[in-house]
């Protein structure tokens, strides 16, 4: 039986892009997000910006969450929202976190990204940052 609209939950694309090795941050939070009713699909380790976009469209997720710990958070984003403009896919809310300096987070939203969540974001605000976003989107 098909979910109402209103019930569709809400899937999640948990992404590791580069040579970053550090996923123990990344694994947390799609816990967390699956705690709270989300569908989560996680690449797993060391993701091409590409293979990241085609699989957001593959999975039709609303969510992208880039974990990057490696320092190449400006060039690793900057990447993606050209590569999702490139495939009209501007209408997904985008999400970095992880070892980000609070000087970059302006950087980051002009760049288009949603939501930054640097190291020490505590969980329940970013399932709420997450659930607000769509529920306006939804409206």
């Amino acid at each position: 039986m098909n979910e109402p609209l209103s019930q569709k939950r809400t899937r999640v694309l948990v992404a590791k892009p580069g040579l970053d090795g550090h996923d123990k941050g990344a694994k947390v939070v799609v816990h967390a997000l699956k705690d709270a009713g989300m569908e989560v699909i996680y690449t797993g380790l060391h993701k091409t910006i590409e293979e990241i976009v085609k699989t957001a469209l593959q999975e039709d997720v609303d969510v992208i969450g880039l974990s990057i710990y490696s320092g190449a958070h400006l060039p690793l984003s900057k990447k993606l929202m050209e590569q999702l403009e490139e495939e009209a896919l501007t209408d997904k809310l985008v999400l970095v976190g992880g070892n980000i300096p609070r000087r970059d987070i302006k950087t980051l939203r002009d760049y288009g990204v949603t939501g930054v969540f640097p190291t020490g974001a505590r969980l329940d605000e970013i399932v709420k940052f997450i659930k607000e976003r769509i529920e306006e989107k939804n409206e």
